[in-house]
């Protein structure tokens, strides 16, 4: 489940400052991220570097999309460019749920810079972590 190389083998695009092997790639490459957050951090990453299987893997099986509704190419014919992440804050709720606040910045084609305010929750099972769903702000 890599990006392109370029992407791989500079620093990670959830903003960590850290290499991205270091970070969300070996989350992508199957070690179960260990929290929320990680999780949360990687899936935008997974977005940045249109990884749609990981994507589908880390979204709760209740909630989680069929593989053709979930278009990473272009939002109406326009591409997506992903710009930034904060993590604003990051919470646990109970033994095996969280919930994650943050702001990703995009931009659709030539357009204006957007921001998707986003306070995500997230479910455990069996030692793994999932997007379960989230309230856009």
């Amino acid at each position: 489940m890599r990006g392109s190389d370029q992407a791989t083998e500079g620093p990670c695009p959830c903003g960590s400052d850290q290499a991205y092997a270091a970070c969300c790639g070996r989350w992508h490459a199957g070690t179960p991220a260990p929290d929320a957050v990680a999780l949360m951090r990687s899936r935008y990453s997974a977005y940045v570097l249109k990884l749609r299987d990981y994507l589908l893997e880390t979204w709760h099986p209740d909630t989680r999309p069929a593989p053709a509704e979930l278009d990473l190419d272009e939002a109406g014919g326009q591409r997506t460019a992903w710009l930034g992440l904060q993590v604003k804050s990051g919470r646990s709720t109970g033994p095996d749920t969280a919930e994650v606040e943050f702001v990703a910045r995009f931009r659709v084609g030539g357009g204006r810079a957007q921001r998707l305010v986003e306070r995500s929750r997230f479910e455990r099972i069996e030692g793994r972590w999932y997007y379960l769903d989230g309230d856009l702000s």
